[in-house]
C-alpha cells in the first residue's frame, strides 16, 4: 500500500509541475475514439511512457498519451488511450490514472467506450449513456489493503455514475439535436467477442451492451470520491438470433463516424458544466 502512496505522490508531482493540476474534468477516450482532443485550445502533450508510473498503452488503436488543455475557462484532461484487463494489467494499473487524477484535483470524470449494443432498441452508432453496469471482470480494483486516504473500502454503488453529470450530457446532446440513449453496461474480460449463447445470457441479466472496459475505473472513481459519468458507443448490433460475424476493423469504423457528435457533446456539456 505504501508503493503505491509514493507512486501517487511521485507522478502527481511530475504531472502537477507541467500544469496537469487543477483540471475541471478528466476525459477518458475510448476504442476508436479521439475527435474530441482536436477541440481543446493551448493543448500540451505527454505520451504515457514519458510519465513516471504510468502504464503504456498496447492496443494498437490507442495512442497512449495525457493532454491537458482548454474549452472555454473550463481546463481539461484527456486521457487518449486507456488500459484493459485483457492486455494482461493488474486492476491496480489499469485504474491508477482515476486516483491520479483526483491527485491532481480534477472535479469531474467523463468516460467513453465502444460497446456491443444487445437491446434490440440500438443501432450502430447510437451513443448511449450509462445509468448502470454489471461487473462480469473477474478482478476488483479495491481488492487487497486499503488505506483509509483512498476512502472506504465498502464502496456504495447504489448510483455509480452522477445524476447531474448525466443529466449534463442529457442536455447537451439535446441542445445539439443528437438522440442519446440511457442503458445498462456490463463489463466482461474480453478479448474475444461473445457467443450467442453469451449474449442471450448477458441481456437475460438486464445489461443493454457489452464492452472490456470503463467499470474498473467508475469503481475507483466511486472509492475516492471523483463524480464520473460514462457514454458508450454502440459499433455491433448483438441479435443472437441474427448474429453477423464483426471484425475490430469494421467496430473502428463505426466508432469513428460517431466520434464527432460525441465529442461535441462532451465539449457543450464541459463548457456548461
Amino acid at each position: 500500500m505504501e508503493n503505491i502512496l509514493e507512486k501517487i505522490a511521485e507522478t502527481s508531482s511530475f504531472l502537477k509541475s507541467r500544469g496537469f493540476d487543477n483540471a475541471d474534468v478528466a476525459v477518458v477516450l475510448g476504442t476508436g475514439l479521439g475527435a474530441f482532443v482536436n477541440l481543446l485550445e493551448g493543448v500540451q502533450v505527454i505520451p504515457y511512457g514519458g510519465i513516471p508510473h504510468f502504464p503504456v498503452a498496447t492496443v494498437e488503436f490507442h495512442k497512449g498519451q495525457l493532454i491537458v488543455g482548454r474549452i472555454g475557462d473550463k481546463k481539461v484532461i484527456a486521457m487518449q488511450g486507456r488500459f484493459h484487463f485483457y492486455e494482461g494489467y493488474s486492476m491496480q494499473e489499469i485504474t491508477f490514472p482515476v486516483r491520479i487524477f483526483k491527485s491532481l484535483g480534477v472535479k469531474n470524470l467523463l468516460l467513453s467506450n465502444a460497446a456491443g449494443g444487445m437491446n434490440p432498441g440500438y443501432k450502430k452508432g447510437d451513443l448511449v449513456i450509462l445509468d448502470d453496469h454489471i461487473n462480469h471482470l473477474p478482478e476488483n480494483p479495491l481488492r487487497g489493503m486499503n488505506d483509509p486516504a483512498f476512502g472506504n473500502r465498502f464502496v456504495d454503488m447504489s448510483r455509480p455514475y452522477s445524476k447531474a453529470l448525466n443529466g449534463a450530457i442529457a442536455a447537451a446532446s439535446a441542445a445539439l439535436g443528437t438522440t442519446m440513449k440511457t442503458g445498462v453496461y456490463v463489463a466482461v474480460p474480453g478479448p474475444n467477442l461473445e457467443t450467442r449463447a453469451e449474449y442471450r445470457q448477458l441481456r437475460g441479466i438486464g445489461a443493454d451492451m457489452v464492452g472490456m472496459s470503463t467499470v474498473p475505473e467508475v469503481i475507483v472513481a466511486n472509492h475516492v470520491g471523483l463524480p464520473c459519468a460514462a457514454v458508450s458507443v454502440i459499433t455491433d448490433e448483438c441479435d443472437p438470433d441474427n448474429l453477423q460475424p464483426v471484425n475490430i476493423s469494421e467496430i473502428i469504423e463505426v466508432a469513428g463516424k460517431a466520434d464527432e457528435a460525441l465529442s461535441r457533446i462532451f465539449e457543450k456539456m464541459i463548457r456548461e458544466l
